[in-house]
C-alpha cells in the first residue's frame, strides 16, 4: 500500500447514504475511480480525491522510492510484488504462510523426557510486534529445509550445479545414504516419486523454539534425492569458463540422480534471503494496530495456498492473555508513576485539612470582596468599550480599498465631485446592442494591432464604422475589400476541412428537418453553395485590381472554415450572400440605398453572385463575418510570429529603459555636485572681497599711524602682495564656477534628451504590448473597466512631423465582470444604493455593458471624480496623467474632424444624382492601403 508522510493511504469507504441508495435506487449515477475501486456521490469529491492522488508526495512501500503520485507508487509496488513472487520458491510459499498465520512470539519453559515424544513445554505468550523479528524466526526455521520440486544448488567436487529435488526422506523414513552408480536418464521434467510423507511440520509451528524444533526434527538428518539439470539449463551456460578442463567435468553430471544432505545444498540468494522473505511476508500478511494483534495472512492469499483463516481457540486464548498482560503491565507502570506513596498520602491529608480551614476564611473574604470585584468588572467593561471606540476611530492608511473610502465634509467643502459624469450608451457605434458593440471593438482592435502581419494600414474607428454601414455597390468601399482580402490571405494558412459548412447544414437537416430561412431551404442553399468559391485559396486578389472577386473568395472561405457550431448565424449570412429577392418585391420594398441603412428582404428567391449582394448585408452580419475570420486568424503562423517578435522587442525595450534610467540618474548626481560647487563658490568670492576691503582699510589705517621711515614701505608692499593673491584666487574661482555652469547646462540637455527617449520607449512599449495582451487603463471603485485603444499595434500616437494621431479618440467604459459583481455583493454595505448615489441610475453599467465619453471635458470631470485615496482609482488617475498629453489632443482632433466632415442640412437633401459624389467625400472612402504587398 503506498504511503504518504510515512502513513499508509486508506481508501475512501462509500458513505451510508450511498450504501442505502445502492439498495433503494440502483440506477443512481455515481463517480467511479477505476484505479482504486472508490465510489463518490459528487464530482467535487471525485475530483478532490483524484487531485490528491496526482500530487507527487507518495512513496513506494516496497522500494522506498519517493516523489511519486499514488498510481505510480501503486504500480511500483505491484511490479516489485510480481518480481518477488516470481523469484520466491512456490514450494516454500504455503509452508511459510502457515508458519506466520495467527503468529505471536512466545517465551517457553521446556522439560525434557526421552524419547522425544515425551518432550513437554509450556509457553508464555508475548507480542511479536516487529516484522523483523518474524522474518528472523521464519528464516532460521526454513533456511536448511527444502521441499520437493525445488531448484537448489548442489556442491559436487567443489563445483555447484543446479538441481531439482525429486524426493525428500525425513529422518524416520530415510534409507542409507549412497550415491547413484551412474547417470539416470529422466523422462520428464517432473519425475514421479512415491506418495510424500509429511515433512518439516515442526518447523511450521513458530511456538516451538528453534533449538527445540531442531531437536525434535533435525534438518541435517533429512536426505534429499536430487537430479542435476542438463547443461543447457545450468546458469552460465555458453559462458567461457576460466579453467579449460572444467567444461568436460561439468558436462558429465548432467541428468545424474543422487542423494544429498542439506549441508551440500543451498538456495539461490535471489530466490531466498532475508530481504526477499521480508518482502514476501510484508506483501502477504497484515496486522491490526490493536495491542497483541497477531499476524494474519490476507484472505485471498490464504484461500489460494490452503491456509486456514479461522483462528484456533488456543491462539485466541493466548492473544487474550497477552492483551490482559499488556493492560496489567501498563496499569502497574501508571500506578507506580502516578500513585502517591504513604508519606505523600499523609501530606495530602494534612494539606486537605489546611485547605478546608483556609476555605472558610477565604469564603468570608470573598463575600467582602464580591462587591469590590463587581465594581472592578464594571470599570473594566467601560474601559474596554472606550478602547473599542478609540480603535474604531484609528486613522486609515491611504491608499486603501476604494469602497472603504467615504467622502467627508472636508472633501465636500474642498469641491470633490460626488457624482460621476454619465457616460453615453447611445453614443456607442451600435447603440445599446452590447454584443455587436463588443464584437465591433474586438474586430477594429485586431485589425489595427496586427496591421503589420496582415499588411493593412491603420484606420480610425469612425472609418471602420462608416465602411461597415456602406450599402451601395457603386462606388465600392476599398476599406471593406482590403479587410476581407487580407483576412482571406491569412486564413489560407490555417487548417480547414473541405465543405465543412455544407456538411454541417446537411447534418442539421437530417436532425431537425429542412425548414426555410428567408424562403430558402437547406437543400437549395447547399446546392448553390457548392458551386461558389471552390478555388478561394488560390484565387488572386490583387491590390492593383481593387481585390476583384473577394466576395466569391469570402463565400469559399466560409464554406471550408465555418460550421453551425463555430458560426451559429452561418445559414442566415450565406442565404443573404447567395440569394436575392425577386424584382417585384425588390421594387415594392426598396426605398433606395443609403450609407446608414441596408435593406433586409423578407423572402429571397433568385440565386445571385455574392459580389452583387454583399452591399445588402446589414452591419451586424458584416461584423459577425469579420469576427469569425479574426478569431480564426489568431491561430495563424503570421500572427504567432508577430507576437513572438513583439515579446522579443519588449524585452529589449525593458533593458534599454533600465540603461537610460541608470544614465539619467548618474547625470542628475553630477548636476547635484555641480550645483554644490556653484553655490559654494559664490560665498567665498564675497568673503574674498570683504577680506580685500579689510586689508585695504588696515593698510590705510596703518599708513596714518606713526611709524619709522623704514618700516612703512615694507608693510605696504606685503599688504599689496596678499591682495593680489586674493584677487587671483577670486578670478580662478569665478572661472571654475563658469565652467561648472557650462557643464551643468550640457548635462541638463542630456537629461532632457533621455527624458524624451523615455517617452518614446513608453509609446513603443504600449504599441508592442497591445499585440501581446490588451489591458484597460484601470478600474474605478465599482470595478468598471476604463479602455483607451489608441496607440496600440500598428497605430501610432504621433505622426510624421509630430502631428497628433488618434484611432478612437474616445474613452470607453465597460461594466464590471461577473467575478467583480460577486465581490461587490459580498460587501456588508448596500453597494447598489451607493452606485445610484455616485453614478446615477443612467450611469450604472451592467455586467459587460459598454458606454463612452466623447468629450474632453467629460473625461476631465471623470478624472476629477476619481478619489486618489483608493487603490484602484489612484492607479487609474496616475495612468490618465501619464497619457493625458496624448488622450486630450486625440479627442480634440477627432471632434475637429467630425465637425469638418459634418454635412449641412442642404447638402443632405442632395439629389440621387449626386449621392455617389457625396459618399466619395466620406473619410472611410478616401482611405488607401499603403501596406499592401505587390502582387497580392
Amino acid at each position: 500500500m503506498p504511503t504518504c508522510r510515512r502513513k499508509r493511504v486508506l481508501l475512501t469507504e462509500p458513505s451510508p447514504s450511498l450504501l442505502a441508495a445502492s439498495k433503494n435506487d440502483p440506477q443512481r449515477e455515481v463517480y467511479y475511480l477505476a484505479e482504486t475501486g472508490e465510489i463518490f456521490e459528487t464530482y467535487q469529491a471525485y475530483a478532490a480525491r483524484m487531485s490528491f492522488y496526482r500530487i507527487k508526495q507518495f512513496q513506494c512501500e516496497v522500494t522506498g522510492k519517493s516523489g511519486l503520485d499514488y498510481f505510480q507508487a501503486l504500480e511500483s509496488e505491484r511490479q516489485e510484488a510480481r518480481t518477488m513472487h516470481s523469484r520466491f520458491p512456490d514450494q516454500l510459499k504455503a509452508a511459510v504462510l502457515k508458519a506466520v498465520q495467527w503468529r505471536t512470539s512466545s517465551i517457553h519453559l521446556v522439560s525434557f523426557t526421552w524419547p522425544l515424544d515425551g518432550l513437554m513445554y509450556h509457553t508464555l505468550p508475548e507480542v511479536m510486534g516487529r516484522l523483523d523479528h518474524l522474518v528472523e524466526a521464519v528464516y532460521d526455521r526454513f533456511k536448511d529445509r527444502y521441499y520437493p520440486d525445488e531448484k537448489v544448488f548442489v556442491e559436487i567436487q567443489g563445483e555447484k550445479y543446479l538441481a531439482q529435488i525429486i524426493q525428500v526422506f525425513p529422518p524416520a523414513t530415510q534409507h542409507p545414504l549412497k550415491r547413484s552408480p551412474g547417470p539416470v536418464a529422466s523422462s520428464s521434467s517432473t519425475p514421479l516419486y512415491d506418495e510424500p510423507t509429511a515433512i518439516h511440520k515442526v518447523a511450521e509451528d513458530l511456538k516451538i523454539p528453534v533449538k527445540d524444533s531442531v531437536t525434535m526434527d533435525d534438518p541435517a538428518k533429512y536426505v534429499y534425492k536430487v537430479q542435476v539439470l542438463e547443461d543447457d539449463r545450468q546458469p552460465g551456460f555458453n559462458k567461457p569458463d576460466k579453467g579449460k578442463g572444467k567444461e568436460a567435468t561439468r558436462g558429465q553430471w548432467g541428468g545424474h540422480v543422487m542423494d544429498v544432505e542439506c549441508a551440500k545444498m543451498n538456495r539461490d540468494r535471489l530466490a531466498f534471503s532475508k530481504s526477499i522473505l521480508r518482502r514476501f511476508i510484508r506483501d502477504c500478511v497484515d496486522r491490526d494496530a490493536a495491542v497483541a494483534s497477531p499476524w494474519t495472512v490476507k484472505p485471498a492469499i490464504a484461500a489460494r495456498y490452503g491456509v486456514s483463516s479461522d483462528m484456533p481457540e488456543e491462539i485466541r486464548k493466548d492473544v487474550e492473555t497477552i492483551k490482559k498482560g499488556e493492560s496489567d503491565k501498563r496499569k502497574k507502570i501508571w500506578e507506580e508513576k502516578e500513585g502517591p506513596s504513604l508519606k505523600r498520602q499523609k501530606r495530602a491529608a494534612a494539606a486537605a485539612e489546611n485547605e478546608r480551614i483556609l476555605a472558610a476564611i477565604a469564603e468570608q473574604r470573598e463575600r467582602e470582596a464580591r462587591e469590590k470585584a463587581e465594581q472592578q468588572q464594571r470599570a473594566k467593561e467601560e474601559s474596554e468599550r472606550l478602547a473599542a471606540e478609540k480603535k474604531k476611530k484609528k486613522p486609515i492608511r491611504y491608499p486603501t480599498e476604494d469602497l472603504d473610502v467615504v467622502l467627508g465634509d472636508k472633501e465636500k467643502k474642498a469641491g470633490m465631485k460626488l457624482k460621476r459624469p454619465v457616460p453615453s450608451k447611445l453614443a456607442m457605434p451600435f447603440g445599446e446592442d452590447q454584443d455587436t458593440n463588443s464584437a465591433f471593438l474586438m474586430c477594429w482592435n485586431f485589425l489595427v494591432v496586427y496591421g503589420q502581419p496582415l499588411h493593412i494600414s491603420s484606420f480610425t474607428m469612425d472609418e471602420f464604422e462608416g465602411a461597415l454601414r456602406h450599402s451601395t455597390i457603386d462606388p465600392h468601399c476599398q476599406l471593406l475589400a482590403e479587410i476581407h482580402a487580407t483576412l482571406i490571405y491569412n486564413l489560407r494558412t490555417v487548417y480547414f476541412e473541405r465543405h465543412s459548412a455544407i456538411v454541417s447544414l446537411v447534418n442539421y437537416k437530417d436532425e431537425h428537418g429542412d425548414d426555410e430561412v428567408f424562403g430558402i431551404t437547406i437543400e437549395q442553399l447547399t446546392a448553390t453553395l457548392a458551386e461558389v468559391g471552390n478555388n478561394w485559396e488560390r484565387a488572386p486578389l490583387r491590390h492593383s485590381e481593387d481585390r476583384e472577386g473577394w466576395e466569391e473568395s469570402l463565400v469559399g472561405c466560409l464554406k471550408d472554415h465555418a460550421n453551425l457550431e463555430n458560426f451559429p448565424r452561418l445559414r442566415e449570412v450565406l442565404t443573404r450572400l447567395l440569394f436575392a429577392p425577386d424584382h417585384a418585391h425588390e421594387h415594392s420594398g426598396s426605398t433606395g440605398p443609403s450609407p446608414s441603412t441596408s435593406p433586409a428582404p423578407l423572402r429571397l428567391t433568385t440565386p445571385t453572385a455574392p459580389g452583387q449582394l454583399y452591399h445588402r448585408l446589414s452591419a451586424k452580419d458584416r461584423i459577425d463575418i469579420i469576427t469569425f475570420m479574426c478569431n480564426l486568424a489568431v491561430s495563424s503562423k503570421a500572427i504567432h510570429a508577430h507576437m513572438e517578435s513583439c515579446e522579443e522587442q519588449l524585452t529589449a525595450l525593458r533593458k534599454e529603459k533600465i540603461e537610460v534610467n541608470r544614465t539619467k540618474k548618474s547625470y542628475m548626481e553630477e548636476i547635484a555636485v555641480l550645483n554644490g560647487e556653484i553655490n559654494g563658490d559664490a560665498k567665498p568670492q564675497t568673503n574674498g572681497k570683504g577680506d580685500e576691503d579689510v586689508a585695504m582699510r588696515d593698510s590705510s589705517d596703518l599708513s596714518d599711524a606713526p611709524s619709522d621711515a623704514g618700516d612703512a614701505p615694507r608693510k605696504t608692499g606685503s599688504v599689496r602682495r596678499s591682495a593680489a593673491k586674493e584677487r587671483e584666487a577670486a578670478r580662478a574661482k569665478a572661472q571654475s564656477a563658469k565652467q561648472a555652469q557650462t557643464e551643468r547646462r550640457r548635462l541638463e540637455e542630456e537629461v532632457s534628451k533621455l527624458e524624451r527617449r523615455l517617452e518614446g520607449i513608453e509609446r513603443e512599449f504600449r504599441k508592442l504590448l497591445g499585440a501581446v495582451r490588451v489591458k484597460p487603463l484601470g478600474r474605478d471603485r465599482f470595478y468598471n473597466r476604463v479602455w483607451w485603444f489608441d496607440g496600440m499595434g500598428a497605430a501610432s500616437l504621433i505622426g510624421s512631423g509630430g502631428t497628433v494621431q488618434y484611432g478612437t479618440g474616445r474613452i470607453f467604459l465597460q461594466g464590471p465582470s461577473e467575478f467583480d459583481v460577486e465581490i461587490l455583493q459580498r460587501r456588508e454595505e448596500d453597494v447598489d444604493r451607493r452606485r445610484r448615489e455616485e453614478e446615477g441610475e443612467e450611469g450604472m453599467l451592467a455586467v459587460g455593458e459598454w458606454a463612452v465619453y466623447n468629450d474632453v471635458d467629460e473625461v476631465r470631470e471623470f478624472v476629477d471624480w476619481l478619489n486618489p485615496k483608493g487603490v484602484r482609482e489612484l492607479a487609474l488617475r496616475n495612468t490618465f496623467q501619464k497619457w493625458w498629453n496624448h488622450i486630450s489632443p486625440g479627442m480634440r482632433r477627432r471632434a475637429a474632424d467630425l465637425n469638418a466632415n459634418a454635412k449641412i442640412p442642404e447638402a443632405r437633401r442632395s439629389t440621387r444624382k449626386h449621392a455617389g459624389a457625396d459618399i466619395l467625400r466620406e473619410p472611410y472612402m478616401q482611405w488607401t492601403n499603403r501596406k499592401a504587398v505587390n502582387g497580392s
